[in-house]
């Protein structure tokens, strides 16, 4: 796994998050990409952040109750298309390693969908905040490179303790724990997100796994 991802493919200011365009962007500078992953109603899986589309196209329409033909219609009024997966798998063709977080709880029948697309690649990690999917990602194939998702306000103690999961290989942490110490107990490999202060990424970037943007 690389030191470094560009968080929804924001690579410049000027790009849309988890899109194409900034997908492409971010292959051509050499980093691995980090993306979000929903699934549709007709089991399509995106690359799309809410779980609603109410921020990106004011429709109060959730992801999970919709097919992707409704998303693709959605395109010539905004001007934004929402990738599938296997759009993402096409482009990058094994030349970056991507990050996918899963944002829902996925059923085994939607996490089953995602390994079977995923055989196209061998360069991904799976990371999620729903510790569910992991679990029963484990007990699919334990050879699954997958990562626990925390938050600013987790406890020390609970990382810790997660951190020793056999199914959690590695670590995703908010950028708050950058200064944290006692981290180096933690044996797995950590990654912060995001970083989007340049100042910030210069100070780490040689000693810690960043997820970035801008």
């Amino acid at each position: 796994m690389p030191a470094h991802y560009v968080h929804r493919g924001l690579i410049k200011r000027n790009l849309v998050e988890n899109t194409i365009k900034s997908f492409k962007n971010s292959i051509k500078r050499g980093y691995g990409i980090e993306t979000d992953l929903h699934i549709t109603k007709d089991k399509q899986i995106v690359c799309f952040h809410d779980f609603n589309l109410k921020h990106k196209f004011k429709l109060n329409r959730q992801i999970k109750k919709v097919d992707y033909d409704f998303l693709n219609k959605l395109e010539k009024k905004y001007q934004v298309k929402v990738p599938l997966l296997t759009d993402l798998l096409k482009i990058s063709n094994n030349k970056c390693h991507l990050l996918l977080e899963i944002k829902p709880t996925f059923n085994n029948e939607s996490l089953k969908i995602l390994l079977k697309l995923l055989r196209k690649t061998k360069k991904y990690g799976i990371i999620s905040f729903k510790e569910k999917n992991l679990i029963n990602l484990y007990k699919l194939n334990k050879k699954l490179s997958l990562g626990l998702l925390f938050n600013a306000t987790a406890r020390l103690k609970t990382i810790q303790s997660k951190a020793i999961k056999k199914y959690v290989k590695f670590l995703v942490l908010e950028k708050k724990f950058l200064s944290n110490k006692n981290l180096h107990l933690v044996k797995k490999r950590i990654y912060y997100y995001t970083i989007k202060n340049k100042d910030l990424f210069k100070k780490y970037k040689n000693s810690k796994n960043l997820i970035f943007e801008n």
